[in-house]
């Protein structure tokens, strides 16, 4: 028998996407037996061509790079906070047929550092200046009252996460990588850098640390939240985030909520522990 409800997440590469395992923990915990969650190979190429053969069984997408801003010309409309960063990671397809963007990143950070205790700052740290870092920056929008300071690798990086400040309303201050230990003073330092670029700070890391949120969920833990845990810092994982975002997409695309966190934490552990 076919699904009735299909969704699906696309990107390049994505064989080693946990969202598969995510969505589907949700859709067991409630009792969804007609839907299912696939993950497909599609670059920004193929992406229209995609989209427009999706049939009227299709709930939703789950979107990663190099998607995120790609698909934004496809859509019908996207939420104020998918536009505040110009990056779409989640679709949902409404009864009428319309494609409505979204982006459930932001909230997800901020969900996850809730989780941790962590509601509002003085001054924050971003290591990085990619597309997570606006989406931290747009985050720390909300909940921090000061200065947000960007450690960058070049003057082009700085200049954009400016850009973003401002665009933002956040007051974002550049600093440069060589000097990125001192993002470790703010009671919050968000790493946003790919595997392994932030391992040589780890001996930075001072004897009593504020918190950590450190977007990487594989190789975890990194040598830099190691080092931070080792220490008695607070240390939130790329994996709080992967969840906290997908219980979002999950409660778009079904209509249910709330969506059953700890099972979906528990299956994307499961799945991590089993690579």
């Amino acid at each position: 028998m076919s699904p009735t409800h299909r969704a699906a997440v696309l990107g390049s590469p994505i064989a080693h996407s946990l969202s598969p395992d995510l969505h589907r923990a949700a859709y067991a915990e409630f009792g969804l037996t007609d839907w299912t969650y696939d993950r497909f190979e599609v670059d920004e190429a193929a992406l229209p061509g995609f989209v427009e053969k999706l049939g009227p069984e299709w709930a939703g997408l789950s979107l990663t790079m190099p998607l995120k801003r790609a698909v934004i010309p496809l859509l019908d409309e996207i939420t104020d906070t998918a536009a505040s960063v110009e990056a779409v990671n989640t679709v949902v397809f409404t009864a009428d047929g319309r494609r409505i963007g979204d982006n459930t990143d932001i909230p997800g950070m901020l969900a996850a550092l809730r989780e941790r205790g962590v509601e509002r700052v003085e001054r924050a740290s971003i290591l990085g200046a990619g597309a997570t870092a606006s989406s931290a920056l747009a985050a720390l929008s909300r909940i921090c009252t000061g200065e947000v300071t960007a450690y960058v690798r070049s003057a082009a990086r700085a200049a954009e996460m400016r850009g973003w400040g401002e665009r933002l309303g956040v007051a974002v201050r550049t600093a440069a990588w060589e000097d990125a230990a001192g993002a470790f003073d703010a009671p919050l330092t968000v790493a946003t850098t790919p595997a392994g670029t932030t391992d040589a700070l780890a001996a930075a890391v001072p004897d009593r640390p504020g918190t950590l949120f450190d977007v990487l969920y594989e190789p975890w833990p990194t040598a830099l939240a190691a080092a931070w845990a080792d220490r008695g810092g607070a240390v939130v994982g790329g994996l709080d985030l992967l969840v906290h975002q997908a219980v979002l997409q999950v409660e778009r695309m079904t209509g249910r909520a709330p969506a059953p966190l700890a099972a979906m934490r528990r299956a994307g552990a499961a799945a991590l522990a089993a690579r």
